[in-house]
């Protein structure tokens, strides 16, 4: 028979044990939340340029090494049109910055009509100048969406020369787009700065404007985008595509 005695030894005994149980328990490791992994630095975004801070770039190519295309017409072009461009888009801008309520509506207007032009000018410029320096000839990724939205790229350079040609006056652009607004792959030809998709990045840029093939072709203009053919980049157009349809996704997630 247990006394009282006994009784109280074995639950002190209990207490005894259980206290370091639960000791033992806790000096031990426990599993803990996992260590959180740093989180990735966000992609870094266009800085933004403060009015009428626009660089004039430099050419991604030696001049001289391109095929058909000279580089007398090469530093005439870059240094005077393009450039003339940036230029004067910087002034237009610090003019914009001094507008306020009671300039006049017309002046506004038209300040307006030359910061699209500029700014239009400047961006194709950079555009045309960065898909050029290469060896001209097609493959990889572009080479197989070019056939599956014209049919062939053989297609594709068809339509793309045609357009070319129907602006052999002087003046105008030929761009390949990616069309954010439809996911497809097109042509399209304007006669100024100022007219172009709404919503698209130019993946391929043929500027047909004089400047850009008188020097050398005078009003030849075929056989100046034979030259512009034999010196595509199509690596930084692909580039271009691998970027554009990134957008294209997220826009449309």
């Amino acid at each position: 028979m247990t006394s009282r005695r006994d009784f109280l030894e074995l639950a002190s005994g209990a207490i005894v044990a259980a206290t370091l149980s639960s000791a033992v328990v806790d000096a031990a490791p426990q599993p803990g939340p996992r260590p959180q992994q740093p989180p990735k630095p966000p992609k870094q975004q266009p800085a933004g340029v403060a009015p009428g801070a626009h660089p004039v770039r430099e050419l991604p190519f030696q001049p001289g090494k391109l095929t058909g295309l000279s580089a007398a017409m090469i530093a005439s072009h870059h240094d005077n049109n393009y450039a003339g461009a940036v230029k004067n888009l910087n002034k237009v801008e610090l003019e914009l910055a001094k507008v306020t309520k009671d300039t006049p509506g017309f002046q506004v207007a038209a300040l307006r009509e030359r910061e699209l032009t500029y700014t239009n000018s400047m961006i194709l410029h950079e555009l045309y100048f960065g898909n050029l320096g290469g060896d001209g000839k097609l493959a990889g990724a572009i080479d197989k969406r070019l056939a599956v939205h014209f049919g062939a790229a053989a297609r594709w350079e068809e339509l793309f020369r045609a357009t070319a040609l129907s602006l052999g006056g002087g003046s105008g652009w030929v761009i390949l787009d990616l069309c954010f607004a439809t996911g497809d792959l097109r042509i399209h030809g304007t006669s100024g700065h100022s007219q172009s998709v709404a919503s698209g990045q130019p993946l391929l840029v043929l500027d047909m404007f004089e400047h850009a093939y008188a020097i050398d072709y005078g009003a030849a203009h075929a056989k100046y985008i034979d030259a512009f053919f034999q010196n595509v980049a199509w690596s930084e157009v692909e580039r271009r595509l691998e970027r554009a349809a990134a957008a294209l996704a997220a826009l449309h997630a």
